[in-house]
């Protein structure tokens, strides 16, 4: 029987959130930086489907530099709840403008008026300074909607590799690695 590692980690999330875990949502994203430093962070994933991972965020921000400079990128899942751990590795590609204003509709309002005045990872003079220039956007826009950035969109992880591990008695964990070839995927065992 042939596993679709995409479908399973879908799967694992699912029984994650069933479990109430803690953030289930939640992904370390590693990039790389210029002369290769790697920087690491937690985002959300926003949706996972056949096409790989998708989470949204300011393009402009240094992840999304480092993503449209060195398109690659891994990240990893881990629900203690599950005794699970996701690590994913793959190539960066944009969503398209459809997919990132349909996200920016779901988000809730005061979510889009902070990513309307905050410029992601610039310094700032406070943290006064950006509550007084998001307050006065709520007022400017008062009812209306609030505009998506051209800077504020999504990015997909496909992945070109897919690490499923499972907490084990005495730490003989469970690892299976599936690597993405031109005939499929290709599993294979690795010892904890």
């Amino acid at each position: 029987m042939r596993v679709d590692p995409i479908a399973k980690v879908g799967r694992w999330y699912a029984a994650a959130r069933r479990a109430r875990a803690p953030l289930a949502d939640a992904m370390a994203l590693a990039t790389v930086g210029r002369g290769g430093a790697p920087s690491v962070r937690f985002v959300l994933l926003k949706a996972v489907d056949p096409r790989g991972f998708v989470f949204f965020t300011d393009t402009h921000s240094r992840k999304g530099r480092e993503l449209a400079a060195r398109p690659r990128a891994s990240l990893a899942f881990y629900w203690d709840a599950t005794g699970k751990q996701v690590r994913v590795e793959g190539r960066i590609e944009r969503v398209t403008a459809a997919e990132s204003d349909a996200y920016w509709a779901a988000r809730p309002r005061g979510s889009r008026l902070a990513a309307a005045v905050s410029m992601q990872s610039e310094p700032m003079p406070s943290h006064a300074w950006l509550l007084a220039r998001w307050r006065r956007l709520r007022r400017k826009l008062g009812g209306h909607a609030v505009p998506r950035p051209a800077r504020w969109g999504g990015f997909r992880l496909v992945p070109t590799s897919i690490e499923f591990w499972t907490r084990g008695a005495h730490r003989l964990h469970l690892r299976e690695a599936y690597q993405r070839t031109p005939s499929g995927w290709r599993r294979r065992l690795l010892q904890p």
